[in-house]
């Protein structure tokens, strides 16, 4: 289950997503840290979803920086 949504995480201001980006990185090393410590945490592939969350902040973030607008598709790929 994702944290947020790409069309959230668009929709955001600017600041607003970099006051998340650092929550998530903050909340990432804490748990990498009990990892390190031999802790045992209650859901591992949280790890694997957050990393994914702050990829996706800053591929966003990067990409309106840039200026790149985003194609949307109707649902169905082209073969």
């Amino acid at each position: 289950m994702p944290i947020m949504r790409v069309k959230e995480i668009r929709d955001m201001p600017s600041e607003e997503r970099m006051k998340r980006l650092n929550e998530l990185r903050t909340e990432l090393l804490r748990l990498k840290t009990m990892v390190k410590a031999g802790g045992a945490i209650e859901n591992p592939a949280r790890i694997r979803v957050l990393r994914k969350t702050i990829a996706q902040i800053l591929t966003i973030e990067h990409e309106q920086k840039l200026g790149i607008e985003t194609q949307k598709t109707e649902g169905k790929r082209k073969k």
